[in-house]
Formats: structure tokens, C-alpha cells, sequence
């Protein structure tokens, strides 16, 4: 078996994948977390070994399972919901929805906990990143959704002749058994997807990227945010929540519409008018509005 942190940084293809990686952290923890500060539902931990302090993200208590064993517990009614939700069912209670968001929160900030006290931060941070779009990939493939990632490349003219702007996708969720989607065209039925840890300094780029894909393929064009949260740590005892709400407001009134933002873990704002509107918790995406989202 690989060092945990070596474990940390190998590519993750399925969801069992990322069950056993979670179990060996949530094992790890107990063992050089020291003490936390708790800040508005989150608890800040720290270790401290050999006179060296590392934090790590802010966890939201309400969301994450600490305990291994629990969390084995919790998988097993995850997987069950998993089938749930390959039959397209419509009747769900709120706490098989908050199962699915906290299972799968607990599984992406276990592996950014780990990081935070394993890994080099410069390293860490790309990695935490890929292992978040690979949990989300892995998701829907369980739940028997069609995707892939896609680079949309789009020709443009130079003094210097033809080039080409590599329009990075990070998913494309599909109606179809296998996703229609080409590095030259995307499927108007298809949904494109940016999938990020945080929307900070990325928001903008969702928006701007729905008007340059709409105007490439000439057709409109589904496209939403899947994000982990919007929270990070300030000082050693504090937390700041980084949604740039009127800004999103902004871009949502001048520039273009999003069919959706969804969150693991909403900030607080996604759940105030107006912002209601267009952001919701990731479970409501995957029990309700995608298949909406599919089938228009």
C-alpha cells in the first residue's frame, strides 16, 4: 500500500477509490490533530508536532463524518442511495439529501485535510483540486449519467495565420448513453460543467465561457457550477466566506444566465433572495434538477 501521502496524489477513478482513501484519513486524523477553534459551525484544527503548527481547511460540523467507523456506516446508506438515484426517483427526504452532500463533503475535505498536513501547499493545492473534479466524475458515473471532460478548441485568426484557443471543459454531463460532445462541437441536449473547489477568483469564467461557447456553436447552451464551498480559514481562529454575491448578481443580470450553481457546502448567501434562486445544495442537483436539466 502507498504512504498516505503518496496515496493523496494518485489519480482517483471511482467512488470505491475515493471510500478507502477517506477511511485511511479519517484513521490518520485522530492521531496528529492537537485542538480546533470553532468559528460559525466550522472548527479549525491544528497540529502542532515538533514545535511545527499546520492548520487545515475549515470543516463544517454539520457536514462532516469524523469518525471512520461512522463513516463506513454512512457509505453503506450512500451506496443504497446511489441506486435510488440510477432510478430517476422523485421522492426524496431531506435527510437522504443531506447524506448524499455529507458523505460526499466528508470524502473531498478529508483528502484536502490530508494535504494540508502531508503535502507540500504549492503541490497540494492542484492536487486537491483534480481529486474534487475526479469525486464529482466518479459521482455521476455511479449514478449512470454519460460524461467526460472535453477541450473545446476554438479557431481564431492571427497576423501570423490560424490558431486555435483550447476551451478547457472540466465535464460534460450527457442525455445519451455515451456524451456527443467533440473537441469541435458540444450538443445543445449536453451539459457543460465547472467543476471547482471554490468559486473565488473563478466565478467570472463560468459566465464569460457560456457567452464564447454560445457564440462558437451557435446555439445556447446549458452550463452550471459545481463547487465544495466558498469558506477559508483567517488567522488561526476566524473564517471568512469568499462569495462574491453581488458580483454574481451582476454578471447573472448583464452578461448571461447560468442554468444553475450548486454547493456541498452553501455559503450563507445561497440561501437568501435573491440568490436562492440561482444556487442550491449539490443533492438537489443530483435528485431533482438534473434530470430536469436533461431532459429540455
Amino acid at each position: 500500500m502507498l504512504p498516505l501521502d503518496k496515496d493523496l496524489q494518485e489519480q482517483k477513478n471511482s467512488i470505491h477509490d475515493f471510500e478507502e482513501l477517506t477511511i485511511r484519513v479519517l484513521g490518520y486524523l485522530p492521531n496528529v490533530l492537537s485542538d480546533y477553534n470553532e468559528k460559525s459551525g466550522y472548527k479549525i484544527h491544528f497540529s502542532l508536532i515538533a514545535g511545527t503548527t499546520k492548520y487545515i481547511r475549515p470543516i463544517n460540523q454539520r457536514l462532516f463524518i469524523y469518525s471512520s467507523s461512522e463513516f463506513k456506516s454512512k457509505f453503506s446508506e450512500f451506496k443504497t442511495l446511489i441506486e435510488k438515484l440510477r432510478t430517476k426517483n422523485d421522492d426524496w427526504q431531506e435527510s437522504e439529501k443531506e447524506l448524499i452532500d455529507s458523505v460526499l463533503y466528508t470524502i473531498q475535505q478529508s483528502i484536502g485535510a490530508g494535504f494540508d498536513l502531508l503535502v507540500n501547499p504549492n503541490s497540494a493545492r492542484k492536487h486537491v483540486g483534480n481529486r474534487f473534479e475526479e469525486l464529482i466524475k466518479a459521482f455521476f458515473t455511479e449514478i449512470g449519467i454519460a460524461n467526460k471532460k472535453t477541450v473545446l478548441q476554438i479557431p481564431y485568426k492571427t497576423d501570423e495565420g490560424e490558431k486555435t484557443y483550447k476551451c478547457e471543459n472540466d465535464l460534460i454531463l450527457s442525455p445519451f448513453e455515451e456524451v456527443k460532445s467533440t473537441k469541435k462541437h458540444l450538443d445543445e441536449n449536453e451539459i457543460v460543467v465547472s467543476v471547482k473547489t471554490t468559486s473565488k477568483d473563478r466565478m467570472g469564467k463560468m459566465f464569460i465561457d457560456k457567452i464564447l461557447l454560445e457564440r462558437f456553436v451557435k446555439h445556447d447552451q446549458k452550463v452550471i457550477g459545481i463547487f465544495l464551498n466558498d469558506v477559508q480559514r483567517k488567522e488561526s481562529d476566524n473564517i471568512s466566506f469568499t462569495l462574491v454575491s453581488g458580483l454574481f448578481m451582476v454578471y447573472s443580470n448583464f452578461l448571461t444566465e447560468l442554468e444553475g450553481v450548486y454547493y456541498l457546502d452553501p455559503p450563507p448567501n445561497a440561501f437568501k433572495e435573491p440568490f436562492n434562486n440561482h444556487m442550491k445544495p449539490f443533492s438537489e442537483l443530483v435528485t431533482k434538477d438534473i434530470w430536469n436539466l436533461l431532459s429540455s
